[in-house]
């Protein structure tokens, strides 16, 4: 299987109301892992149909699929992208988590344009990611004002900075602070600098963020 942090992309289907986010988790022979909005990795063989959203080809680490008639390629690593018929801006106000099997809410991110996974972290005052995501995003996280960090493997140097842009699905916001720490982590710590920004209601097994006016 070739792991990845992968591409992500807005899609939205024929004559629906709200698009889908769209993320290609890692390619294996004819299959791909795709995640929807923010659900758990599905792998979706070659002409088969999921949430809406047709695999049309897997080649290395690229994907084609199929909205509403309209197709995207979707590569590792790349911006989101907005298609399908009648797709316009985006909406931007609403973002819908579904909890994986550990009960934990997670999902694909854009950070100024790179894919990174996330975990949904309400105690964590800011969002929080390791140095290897940061430099996969460009970011001159070194630049940044250097902090001390508590983590369960003790207190490390970490750096403050703000993220121009943070994106799930069709939702950015921009100026988002943020800390670096020099270790990698599984996931990028969404915290409270960025969900502040929105109120929060659970529905059963979905997490439902609106944002703030």
């Amino acid at each position: 299987m070739r792991r990845a942090l992968a591409a992500c992309a807005v899609l939205a289907g024929a004559g629906s109301a709200l698009a889908q986010a769209v993320a290609l988790q890692g390619t294996f022979g004819q299959r791909a892992l795709l995640i929807v909005d923010g659900a758990a990795p599905k792998a979706v063989a070659v002409g088969e149909t999921h949430q809406g959203v047709r695999l049309v080809s897997v080649a290395n680490d690229q994907a084609v699929v199929e909205v509403g008639g309209v197709r995207q390629s979707l590569r590792v690593g790349e911006a989101p992208a907005s298609v399908g018929q009648g797709a316009g801006g985006p909406r931007g106000h609403r973002i819908v988590l579904t909890a994986g099997t550990h009960g934990h809410f997670t999902g694909v991110a854009a950070v100024n344009g790179r894919a990174i996974p996330f975990l949904l972290d309400t105690g964590a005052s800011t969002v929080a990611l390791g140095a290897p995501d940061a430099e996969r995003a460009g970011l001159n996280y070194r630049a940044g004002r250097p902090v001390r960090v508590n983590t369960a493997n003790g207190a490390t140097q970490g750096w403050f900075l703000k993220l121009s842009s943070l994106r799930i699905g069709e939702v950015e916001a921009y100026e988002v602070d943020a800390i670096v720490v020099p270790h990698p982590m599984p996931h990028m710590l969404l915290g409270n600098s960025f969900l502040t920004r929105f109120s929060m209601k659970r529905e059963n097994e979905q997490m439902v963020l609106e944002r703030r006016y």
